[in-house]
């Protein structure tokens, strides 16, 4: 093509666009991909979070400064009068020290039940997966479920427990009142105890099996060798299972399950013993229509449980290991 040819193609059709960085756009980096998606996986949890529990939080909190009952409109904002109330109700002192003695029985026993039924069956045993599944069983009955079983199975008339102290010639005994009530209660949670085997198995079986064999090469009981070795290194679960425990016994509503009459009318005839502060807190709400002070029992038990579990983290701090490489930290 000759020089003219080049000139005139150039004429028709215009001069090259010329490269440069005034064309070129610009591109979202990876990081900001990545916090945008996600975001966009996460929206649904952090939606749902906000309605179904920053929101409710927040309302209850507004209704614990007034006296709202639910029903009429004919309320008022009275400040910090529900919790001056609360600081000096005996009723509700009381049923909060009836919980703490319960979470102080329930979570260790819940714990100590749990890890020895990890322990067996941990073993090379025979139908061993069988085994793990019977026992974990009982904990995806739904509490409802297991309270009904327990009412008729202690039932003081025709429960299988008066029906066999009968075989003995012992007689029957009022298991859902007091004093055996709280008795009752603590076997419920302990029903459940193969939720915290399964958590304490999977512990044991991180745990390094070199430890254990230099244990026993090196003379070391078995014993020693729970006691030194599987222990410490099953300590962040145990540390789980104790601050879950807690939260979850001092918020339990199983008393309610056995009550002989579970309705508003009947929750203050439970058993003294039985009476504990969630029990307080339903019958303020929906046994005495008490919606602001009842509020008020709540955004107390929030913060009484925040200060039991940093509690727990503090004195626990030093006897807990956590197997991490130290660089992996930074």
């Amino acid at each position: 093509m000759t020089v003219g040819q080049v000139t005139s193609v150039a004429e028709r059709h215009g001069p090259a666009p010329a490269a440069g960085p005034a064309l070129s756009r610009p591109r979202t980096s990876i990081a900001t991909r990545r916090h945008r998606a996600f975001y966009l996986f996460a929206a649904p949890w952090i939606i749902g979070f906000a309605l179904l529990t920053i929101a409710p939080m927040a309302y209850a909190l507004w209704l614990s400064f007034t006296t709202f009952d639910g029903i009429s409109p004919n309320w008022r904002y009275v400040g910090f009068g529900n919790y001056r109330e609360l600081f000096s109700d005996t009723q509700t002192w009381q049923s909060l020290g009836r919980t703490g003695l319960f979470a102080i029985t329930s979570v260790p026993l819940s714990i100590i039940a749990g890890l020895g039924l990890a322990v067996l069956v941990n073993r090379p045993l025979k139908a061993r997966g069988l085994f793990r599944t019977l026992l974990y069983l009982p904990a995806v009955v739904p509490p409802v479920g297991a309270g009904v079983a327990f009412k008729q199975l202690f039932d003081q008339n025709s429960g299988a427990a008066n029906g066999v102290l009968n075989l003995f010639g012992i007689d029957a005994l009022g298991w859902l009142a007091d004093p055996y009530a709280r008795y009752v209660l603590i076997m419920t949670v302990l029903w459940t105890a193969g939720n915290i085997m399964i958590i304490s198995l999977a512990g044991l079986q991180d745990i390094p099996r070199e430890l254990l064999e230099a244990a026993r090469i090196d003379g070391a009981s078995a014993w020693r060798s729970f006691r030194s070795i599987t222990v410490p290194l099953l300590s962040p679960v145990l540390l789980f299972q104790t601050v879950t425990g807690v939260i979850a016994s001092v918020q339990t509503i199983m008393p309610l399950l056995l009550a002989p009459d579970p309705t508003p009318a009947g929750i203050t005839a439970l058993p003294q013993s039985n009476y504990l502060y969630m029990m307080h807190v339903f019958a303020e709400y929906f046994a005495f229509g008490r919606y602001g002070y009842a509020s008020a029992l709540l955004w107390v038990l929030f913060v009484l449980i925040l200060v039991a579990t940093g509690v727990i983290f503090k004195a626990t701090s030093g006897v807990v290991f956590y197997n991490v490489d130290p660089e992996a930290k930074k």
